[in-house]
């Protein structure tokens, strides 16, 4: 089956299948994405496709519906306490690239390479560099899937929530908040994305690790940033920090795997 599908132009697969996923998702009931999402996300599905082929469109696919379905817990009470995510959860643009940016432009390195236009030179300082982009990839979106579960599971069912900066106790949706539950559910989805990526041959199991010690690193500097700069910036948006969350994660693992192979040397 794969083989079947990697003979077919990928343009014309990564097309036709989003177009009819387009569809799908427009003609739906619950609304995932508002209209110019679905154009947006369509557009990151069709480059993640020709870029990574089937393998990366899994990951990016499994963050959306899984960030998607985390984003509804405790829907009800989160509206009524004024801290749910806007249009009920509905992802428009800036959302489909403050979460998705960092692993497009990775995808975009790797298919950069993989056309030749640029040859990785047998001297340089970086190893395999499309080894590491796909390694950037897979954590950039364990870092946001874990950021997106700890925040939502924490605002619907956290039972002490902290400031992060001075562990001291802040009501839940309080930027830089974290609680215990939102953590250990953070941890458990960045974990799982991560075998997604390995399950489809994009990262080794050492670069599970990595990508897993990198979401939580950046998910918990994200939690800084959001307790002591979003407030003084107003250019500082949930989408903006979204984007220096994923890219902290993305190099986080890179500087991991690394050092690790400096080590080993």
């Amino acid at each position: 089956m794969s083989s079947l599908i990697d003979s077919v132009n990928p343009w014309l697969v990564a097309v036709g299948l989003n177009t009819i996923l387009l569809g799908l998702a427009w003609i739906a009931p619950k609304k995932l994405l508002t209209p110019a999402g679905l154009f947006h996300a369509w557009f990151l599905a069709i480059l993640i496709w020709v870029t990574l082929g089937w393998q990366g469109y899994a990951v990016v696919m499994f963050y959306f519906l899984v960030g998607s379905g985390v984003t509804r817990i405790g829907m009800a009470q989160k509206e009524a306490e004024g801290i749910a995510e806007k249009r009920s959860g509905a992802r428009g643009p800036e959302n489909v690239w403050g979460s998705a940016l960092t692993g497009a432009l990775c995808a975009l390195g790797v298919g950069i390479i993989n056309s030749g236009f640029i040859v990785p030179s047998s001297q340089s300082l970086v190893p395999d560099p499309q080894s590491l982009l796909l390694l950037a990839y897979v954590a950039s979106f364990s870092t946001k899937l874990a950021d997106t579960t700890a925040s939502e599971v924490g605002k619907a069912y956290g039972k002490s929530t902290f400031l992060i900066t001075t562990l001291q106790p802040v009501p839940r949706g309080t930027e830089g908040a974290i609680s215990l539950e939102g953590t250990l559910a953070g941890i458990v989805a960045s974990v799982t994305i991560a075998f997604v990526g390995w399950g489809v041959g994009l990262i080794d199991l050492l670069g599970v690790a990595w990508c897993v010690l990198a979401a939580f690193i950046a998910t918990n500097l994200e939690s800084v940033i959001g307790a002591t700069l979003q407030s003084k910036y107003t250019w500082l948006t949930n989408e903006v920090v979204n984007i220096f969350n994923t890219l902290i994660g993305a190099i986080a693992a890179v500087l991991l795997a690394w050092t690790w192979i400096n080590i080993i040397k």
